[in-house]
């Protein structure tokens, strides 16, 4: 099972850019081996919140349908995993709280690799980043 972090569906429907085709022959490569490809619903929100910040609603859609028809399951957040979160950015400065947010989740459902150009899940313990 591998999580998909929020910039790998907005790599691949967005403007050109470096991680644009790294992200498409990633996926290309995990599905070809019919990996499991999971998320949580935060990545959802994490969409949403950046494509309203930058003016982009337009790109809401075609964003969240790209990581829908890659998921093989989106997991919902819960109270635990929050609590989780709030020890696991406490016990080190430089973790996100979306970081810690996924990460939780991943742990909760036993899923120790991410699809992610975010170098900060490379600070989590057992959590393996897939970026090439």
């Amino acid at each position: 099972m591998i999580f998909l972090d929020s910039n790998v569906p907005m790599y691949l429907v967005g403007a050109p850019h470096p991680n644009k085709d790294a992200t498409r022959r990633i996926l290309e490569r995990l599905i070809a081996a019919e990996e499991r490809l999971v998320t949580d619903v935060e990545v959802i929100q994490e969409i949403l919140h950046r494509y309203t910040a930058i003016r982009r609603r337009d790109a809401v859609g075609p964003c969240v349908d790209a990581l829908l028809e890659l998921a093989d399951e989106v997991f919902a957040v819960e109270v635990a995993d929050a609590l989780r979160a709030r020890g696991l950015v406490m016990a080190r400065e430089e973790r996100s709280a979306r970081a810690a947010i996924h990460a939780a989740v991943m742990e909760r459902r036993g899923v120790r690799r991410i699809v992610s150009f975010d170098g900060g899940f490379d600070a989590l313990e057992g959590v393996e980043r897939i970026c090439d």
